[in-house]
């Protein structure tokens, strides 16, 4: 059970959720929170700001269960020291304890300069475990986007050649933070953008002929950053097939025929890799489409209009740094050619007209000068900061053996995607690609993906869900669904009651991965509860003679098993019945 709070600046790097600015509280969040704005209220005749109440887990047991830093954020508005105004609240939690015996505070203490630390009853904790079983919502899952409609733009790669592991990370960031905002109320759509146009396709067409001459023993040079990988050999071979004559000269004909063979052919390869990652999009959306509706001279013209460009050499540049961009920039070259940030600019605008609430893109760090002429660009047409945003994400390398592969799209030393998901299977590798932090480099262990062990981290998960579910079929049972008639009175252990309040935290898990683009803190929550799991079942008789107590147990393990499999569902992950 989640609610929320308002807040004076979001913690989101790039947020698009910065028109309500909310941040969830979790059930016992909700119950502290109380506690010391009525500690406050009593003590000093007004309730405190809202900024004042910030409530978080202690770091030690032995600092109890929360602690808030209230006497420290209002000693200046109170003019008493904090030490001071902590123990004024820590009597008024006290009276208030004594007072009233179903209040969820054990004792409270002061400590340090003025932290108010909260020990739990243990009921109060006990009570968390309804909020888990409510049939009328998923676990997990919130109302904060209020059905806005926000369009993730993620992968996008030119359709040059086989999607990579580097795309991989991608894919399944996207199609995670996706879910991931399904979950906290917004109406999602998947985006594909193929930039099916320009110089790089017209290199991929030429290094395709070459390619298929060589068939026909008539060999040239693949063009100066031209593509090198075999696979336009296989594409080679799959188009002689079909057409069987040679095609000696590279001519208007040629190039015409070969730019739509290999465009086409690569499209099918990327939507292949993709369906075997588990990724599906709601909209491919080509380039072509733009130049054809004549979207990028409409938006020259609209920005011509604001006085947002202006002319150097022969091109025509974007008065980006006057509206917060990296630099001014060219949008039209000499020779009259759009470059791809006038075509992207021209594109967002399309995605506006479509009449998304928020648009998120997925893009890898190196993008960052482009993104900020991007957002100048719709800054000085007067869109609004929070329409646009982006989610950034560093390189992914393969580490075998304890070396490093280089890798390079167009010299053709690349491992492909599919390859990958073969090797390992798509869970696996959607659980490595979301594991660290977007912003950090990623080193894809192959050994460590391989492993059939508890060291592997994506199986690991899948198996505490699958040795719950084991025990459930012990008993000839899918859960124990109604906490109401069970007595989690019982439920004391230090171990369980660690879990509950694991349990807690999932929906604000989820809602943080989304509004923080931090899937990486989903795959982190589900290995720790898994872990907390084993260890507790390791330790503690769940099948037991004591019926009251075995019910109670299986109650908690239903709950857990609830948690994983959400957990595992949005990340894209199965949910095994068996191992």
């Amino acid at each position: 059970m989640v609610n929320e709070k308002r807040a004076s600046d979001s913690s989101s790097k790039d947020s698009p959720h910065l028109g309500t600015l909310s941040v969830m509280l979790t059930y016992l969040e909700t119950l502290i929170r109380e506690v010391v704005r009525s500690a406050y209220q009593a003590t000093f005749g007004a309730d405190p700001s809202s900024s004042f109440l910030e409530i978080r887990p202690a770091d030690r047991p032995e600092f109890g269960d929360y602690t808030s830093n209230i006497a420290m954020l209002a000693a200046s508005e109170l003019g008493a020291s904090p030490r001071d105004i902590g123990g004024k609240l820590l009597q008024a939690i006290s009276e208030q304890v004594e007072a009233d015996p179903s209040h969820p505070v054990r004792k409270a203490e002061v400590a340090g300069p003025g932290f108010l630390n909260l020990f739990l009853k243990p009921k109060a904790v006990q009570d968390c475990l309804g909020a888990i079983f409510e049939p009328t919502t998923q676990f997990g899952s919130s109302r904060l986007g209020e059905d806005r409609i926000i369009q993730v733009e993620f992968v996008s790669s030119n359709p040059t050649g086989p999607l990579t592991v580097g795309h991989g990370r991608q894919a399944v960031l996207g199609d995670v933070l996706a879910t991931l905002y399904e979950r906290i109320g917004y109406k999602v759509v998947r985006e594909y953008y193929f930039n099916d146009e320009g110089q790089q396709i017209d290199l991929l067409a030429e290094s395709l002929w070459v390619r298929y001459q060589e068939l026909y023993k008539d060999d040239h040079e693949i063009p100066e950053n031209g593509y090198q990988g075999d696979y336009l050999i296989v594409v080679a071979e799959e188009l002689k097939e079909d057409l069987a004559r040679p095609f000696p000269e590279f001519n208007a004909e040629a190039k015409d025929l070969f730019r739509q063979a290999a465009v086409e052919r690569m499209t099918n390869l990327i939507k292949r890799d993709l369906h075997e990652l588990g990724v599906a999009f709601d909209t491919w959306f080509s380039e072509t489409d733009l130049h054809k509706a004549g979207k990028i001279e409409a938006t020259l013209q609209l920005l011509r209009d604001k006085n947002g460009v202006y002319e150097d050499e022969g091109a025509i540049w974007l008065k980006a740094e006057e509206h917060g961009g990296a630099k001014d920039s060219v949008l039209i070259r000499s020779d009259g050619r759009p470059t791809y940030l006038m075509v992207d600019i021209a594109y967002h605008i399309d995605k506006h007209e479509r009449g998304f609430d928020y648009v998120l893109n997925v893009q890898g760090a190196d993008h960052h000068a482009e993104q900020t002429c991007v957002k100048a660009a719709l800054r000085l047409l007067g869109y609004p900061d929070e329409w646009l945003s982006y989610a950034s994400h560093q390189f992914v390398s393969l580490k075998e053996g304890g070396q490093i592969q280089k890798m390079s799209t167009r010299a053709g030393r690349f491992v492909t995607l599919h390859d990958l998901t073969r090797d390992l299977g798509k869970d696996v590798v959607r659980y490595f690609m979301i594991s660290r932090k977007p912003e950090a480099h990623l080193e894809f262990d192959l050994d460590l993906a391989r492993a059939e062990s508890s060291d592997n981290p994506s199986t690991y998960i899948q198996y505490a869900y699958t040795r719950i579910r084991s025990i459930f079929r012990k008993i000839d049972s899918d859960g124990i669904r109604n906490a109401a008639q069970t007595e989690l009175s019982l439920l004391t252990e230090t171990e369980e009651l660690g879990l509950i309040k694991m349990l807690d935290q999932f929906p604000q898990v989820v809602a943080h991965a989304a509004l923080d683009f931090a899937p990486h803190a989903l795959a982190e929550y589900g290995l720790n509860l898994s872990r907390a799991f084993h260890a507790y079942y390791d330790k503690h008789r769940v099948l037991t003679d004591d019926a009251r107590l075995q019910t109670a147990r299986l109650s908690l393990l239903d709950a857990i098993q609830i948690a994983l499999g959400e957990c595992l569902s949005i990340l894209g992950m199965n949910a095994p019945e068996e191992m």
